[in-house]
């Protein structure tokens, strides 16, 4: 079973903005981050992952009457928590997909302490739902 797991970031979420820690909470969060991909790469259950830009940098766009883009900017102010990055896993169950996003909450933040962040687990729908 194919799972997507997504880390969200925002005012929400507790967490303090990741361009306000110090260099070295950063390193260390990153290189976090690629060891837990080699895991799931190592283990077989790596399908995909990529982080996201920042949503100053995110479009919305909507088909025009023509059929052609109409693009403006987005998301707004107002949205309270934004994507920041997801990864594609393929699991057994929905227990090992909710063990792996346990994993990944626990990144490293300011001061090595875990961060424990929310991660939104989904099965990706190529067959009915599973029950977890």
């Amino acid at each position: 079973m194919k799972y997507m797991m997504l880390m969200q970031f925002g005012p929400l979420s507790g967490l303090p903005p990741m361009d306000t820690w110090p260099a070295e909470d950063v390193k260390a969060h990153i290189e976090f981050m690629h060891e837990v991909n080699r895991g799931f790469i190592e283990s077989g259950e790596f399908v995909d992952a990529q982080g996201l830009a920042a949503p100053d940098q995110a479009r919305i766009v909507r088909a025009g009457a023509d059929g052609s883009p109409v693009i403006t900017d987005g998301p707004y102010p107002e949205t309270k928590e934004f994507l920041i990055g997801y990864w594609i896993i393929d699991v057994e169950s929905p227990q090992r997909a909710f063990d792996l996003a346990a994993t990944v909450s626990a990144a490293p933040g300011p001061g090595g302490a875990p961060l424990n962040m929310p991660i939104e687990v989904r099965q990706v729908m190529s067959a009915a739902p599973q029950e977890p």
